[in-house]
Parts: structure tokens; sequence; C-alpha cells
């Protein structure tokens, strides 16, 4: 067996990280971005429901909570220049599957076609007595 190694001398690729801060999302509350692009990869933090008007939880109930998720995504792939159309991966976080149905519901509602890759975990406890989180991974295809 012959083994052929290759070292292309002065090639190096270098990935741009950016730090991505949406002002229409509420405000983050500990040592974490809104999001960070890396190349034309953006890494979505997760997301509670937090209204960032008031910085006051929309708890009023699930579907509520989980829009006002939804819309605090939306607001930060916005600013790092993407849409739902971008989003590759997403993990969707619940106290309660007893919501999983109307979890498909409404975010079934963000993808006409072809939707992401996605997990929907339940946890014991979400940050701030939240009942659903959702993170995510877009990739901009067209830099």
């Amino acid at each position: 067996m012959i083994f052929m190694f290759i070292l292309i001398a002065g090639y190096s690729q270098t990935i741009e990280r950016k730090a991505i801060t949406a002002t229409e999302a509420p405000k983050v509350v500990g040592p974490y971005s809104h999001a960070i692009l890396a190349g034309n990869t953006l890494y979505v933090s997760g997301q509670i429901g937090i209204n960032p008007e008031n910085g006051q939880m929309d708890t009023l109930n699930f579907e509520t909570e989980f829009k006002r998720v939804l819309t605090n995504i939306e607001a930060i792939l916005k600013e790092a220049g993407m849409s739902w159309e971008n989003v590759v991966k997403a993990t969707i976080y619940t106290t309660d599957l007893k919501h999983y149905k109307l979890i498909n519901t409404i975010y079934g509602e963000k993808f006409s076609k072809d939707p992401p890759a996605r997990e929907t975990v339940q946890v014991v406890a979400l940050p701030v007595g939240a009942h659903v989180e959702v993170s995510c991974v877009a990739v901009n295809l067209n830099p």
C-alpha cells in the first residue's frame, strides 16, 4: 500500500467570526451572543419567549410563548441577512411533550417545503420558567 502525502504550500482558508446582536430580539442575559456567524454558517443561541419590548416572558399560554420564541429567532436571522429558508438544523426543548402536536403545527408554518433537520426534547426545566426554547443553525448558500 502506498501512502501519498501532499502539502500545498501557502494554502490557507480563513473563516471570519462575527457576533450577531439583533435589536428586535430580547437582550442577552449572560455571557453569550444572540448568534455567531462563522463564514456562511449562523449558530443561533437558544431563545425563549421573552418579549424584547418589556423584557418579560410571554407566558399567556404555550402557543403564545412558542410563537414569541420563533419571532425572536426570526429577528436574529433577519439581522444576519437570513430567513427561515436558511435554517438547516433546529433543536426544540420543551418542559412537556404533550405540546408536541402544537409545536409541529406552529413550527411547520415557518417552512413551506424541505423543513430542516430537527429534534424535540423534553427537559425538566428551562431558564426563567420558560416552557420552550429553540436553537438553530442556518447557512447562507449565496454569500
